[in-house]
């Protein structure tokens, strides 16, 4: 039996298709669920082995990115996503999925205190919307599963409120705790400043996970990096046809098909 994915969709959630084809890609069974089937119980999350929440402007930013959504989440169905991480299930969050989960608590989750919102994601330091391909370093000491066997990894950002910000405490946990998933580079690997890090995230923080590494978000959008026809630069590179995006997804299939 194939994996079984949800991947959510509702007001403002734009990147939902692609998302859906990323896990079909990689022998997944990946299904679109509008978040208000959730609530009223038309869909239940316990038949489902991974959730995706994926990028886009969920009700139009309003307030903040994600905070709405999160909101939603919190306190409609909040008891059923704590059981389904509790269940050993994976989830995944990209750019304003990622904020969402934030913003909702689930990341990056200290002590397994998935209701308590402890860093965020707010506006760009160049005071815009970014739009630009960066280079990604992974963290090998992570217990992410979704990153496993990454190196460095090419992907697109499309975002306003990227920047990734936590308190000294907090940043010295993700740090002990190897949390943290994803660095901005350079293309020699180097932390270093804009338009690298595109949003002034502290410590260049792509993406994290919660601790057990089941629980991930990044801002920059595997999907989007499928096939080598979607790198900016494929008509002038060389390029393997299977994208550096196809990897993210695979490890999760893999590993719900290892576990399950």
């Amino acid at each position: 039996m194939k994996p079984k994915i949800l991947v959510l969709t509702g007001y403002g959630i734009n990147c939902d298709y692609e998302t859906q084809h990323a896990f079909n890609l990689v022998g997944g069974d990946a299904k679109r669920v509008h978040i208000n089937d959730l609530i009223d119980k038309v869909e239940s999350l316990d038949d489902y082995h991974i959730i995706a929440f994926p990028g886009g402007f969920s009700f139009g930013d309003d307030i903040s990115s994600g905070k709405v959504l999160a909101n939603k989440i919190k306190f409609n169905i909040f008891e059923e996503v704590q059981r389904f991480i509790d269940d050993g299930k994976i989830i995944i969050g990209i750019c304003n999925g990622f904020q969402s989960m934030v913003k909702l608590g689930i990341l990056p989750a200290f002590k397994k205190n998935y209701k308590r919102q402890t860093v965020t994601l707010t506006f760009n330091d160049s005071g815009r919307f970014e739009d630009r391909w960066v280079y990604l370093k992974s963290n090998p000491k992570s217990r992410c599963i979704f990153t496993k066997n990454i190196g460095v990894i090419y992907l697109p950002v499309r975002h306003g409120e990227g920047k990734f910000v936590a308190s000294n405490m907090f940043l010295q946990k993700l740090n002990k705790n190897n949390q943290i998933a994803f660095w901005y580079v350079d293309e020699k690997e180097n932390l270093v400043g804009y338009p690298w890090n595109p949003n002034g995230s502290l410590e260049n923080i792509a993406g994290i996970c919660d601790e057990t590494g089941r629980v991930f978000g990044l801002m920059p959008h595997p999907e989007a990096y499928l096939y080598r026809t979607n790198h900016p630069r494929w008509t002038r590179e060389k390029l393997v046809e299977e994208g550096m995006g196809v990897k993210v997804f695979r490890n999760a299939v893999e590993f719900i098909e290892e576990k399950f």
